[in-house]
């Protein structure tokens, strides 16, 4: 049996091994075996009795909490079972502070620290206090503007949206005693990034991962951030499809827009902050990737996100304010929403997927679209060919000199060009079984 979040196992007692106490005080507790191999077998422990005094009175000593020490006996020889359970507050080792990760025990430095000790306090990162800034330091025109989207989404009372902004920041409980939080600071200040480094938005074109063509950065707060990135997103960077119906002008977006609203909202809303890096849109020829800092709720899977799920914002106050202003419809519903504006669209069924330190969701074309065709400069009888096998599963090279009147030749050398271009898989048969499939 493997160790695992809640086990450890050691042939011997060392001193350093109070460092995996530490560790599981500081995540959700466990046991640490004494006296077994990496295997989980037996292997005795010489000193048990004395281990059985020495190890209560050390982890007193320097971790200052309490653990169990229990003697167990076998045939096999004496060893320790010592549980220690999960502490509300933090516990250090000599002023070092080591956290229990799956079957690893790690030292928490830095950013983790600081996320650690507020989890600690039951607090989030927006919801840190602020010094030296006031509702006075805030931006105007994005209060006039929440104002009149939180009226139209009705999710706010109308008495609180005629009242001052003070009073409004502490309706949306933005404010602990005097101070503002962080989350108020990303909503509503003309300059967040004066306080949090990397609280902006960049986007790219790609010709290929290498290549860059083209790109922007979106800077403001929150609010800003979410209206000029949705605008330049569709402006410039995504393409639409225009048709008349009667005089009307029609316009069909390669992507639709309530799916990448929704991702870009969950980006924001979801991202770490500490973590000192803008959100990244990357947009090529046939996919749109959007990427943030962050992971998923404890215990949560990508499956989890496919179904139907609570609500686990990593930035509560920021979700709130987003929502009140009219931008989220449900809780706990936005990917699940991005799945089925992506159907609708007759797009692939987007993907989730952990990557580079952080969470990305990435969007794909329908690479077998005429439109979509046309752009990679097919011929005619190619375009046909893609579409009848997107029909009918797959097609032969008799089949492709029947639907386009050609040689068998020109067949050939056509149906080549579209394995080169992986639009198409030959089926690795020879003669008259051989076919081809969508790539």
């Amino acid at each position: 049996m493997p160790e695992t979040q809640n086990t450890e196992w050691k042939a011997s007692w060392r001193d350093e091994y109070l460092k995996w106490i530490c560790g599981f005080a500081n995540a959700k507790g466990g046991k640490i075996y004494i006296g077994k191999d990496n295997k989980g077998n037996v292997v005795g422990v010489a000193n048990a009795k004395k281990l059985l005094e020495d190890i209560p009175n050390k982890t007193k000593d320097i971790l200052g909490i309490i653990v169990d020490v229990n003697l167990h006996t076998t045939t096999e020889g004496e060893y320790l079972e010592i549980n220690v359970e999960d502490y509300p507050y933090p516990v250090n080792y000599k002023g070092q502070y080591h956290y229990r990760s799956g079957s690893t025990k790690q030292e928490l430095k830095g950013a983790a620290l600081n996320k650690f000790m507020l989890q600690k306090k039951g607090k989030k990162w927006d919801g840190v206090p602020v010094p030296n800034v006031l509702v006075s330091d805030l931006k105007e025109d994005t209060f006039d503007f929440f104002r009149k989207r939180a009226y139209k989404s009705k999710r706010i009372e109308e008495e609180v949206l005629t009242d001052s902004n003070e009073h409004l920041i502490e309706n949306l409980q933005l404010k602990e005693n005097e101070f503002l939080k962080r989350a108020a600071i990303l909503l509503f200040h003309p300059k967040p990034e004066n306080f949090v480094t990397g609280s902006y938005i960049k986007i790219g074109f790609f010709e290929s991962d290498s290549e860059l063509m083209y790109q922007d950065e979106i800077h403001g707060n929150i609010f800003e951030q979410i209206e000029k990135t949705m605008d330049l997103l569709f402006a410039k960077y995504i393409k639409a499809n225009i048709s008349y119906e009667d005089i009307q002008r029609v316009e069909i977006y390669e992507y639709p827009k309530e799916a990448v609203r929704e991702a870009l909202l969950n980006a924001i809303i979801h991202k770490d902050y500490s973590g000192n890096t803008p959100i990244q849109i990357s947009v090529y020829k046939d996919k749109i990737m959007f990427w943030n800092d962050g992971q998923l709720p404890e215990n949560w899977t990508i499956e989890t996100l496919t179904k139907k799920h609570s609500s686990k914002p990593y930035n509560p106050d920021i979700a709130n304010a987003v929502f009140r202003c009219g931008y989220i419809e449900s809780w706990g519903r936005g990917t699940i929403k991005i799945i089925e504006k992506c159907k609708e669209a007759g797009l692939p069924t987007p993907s989730y997927y952990y990557e580079s330190s952080g969470f990305w969701v990435e969007f794909r074309k329908d690479i077998y679209s005429e439109s979509y065709l046309q752009s990679l400069n097919l011929n005619h009888r190619q375009i046909k060919a893609i579409l009848y096998t997107k029909d009918n599963e797959k097609i032969t090279n008799s089949t492709y000199q029947e639907i386009n009147d050609c040689s068998r030749n020109t067949a050939s050398n056509d149906l080549s060009e579209l394995v080169e271009k992986e639009l198409l898989k030959p089926s690795g048969q020879k003669g008259a079984g051989a076919f081809y499939s969508l790539k």
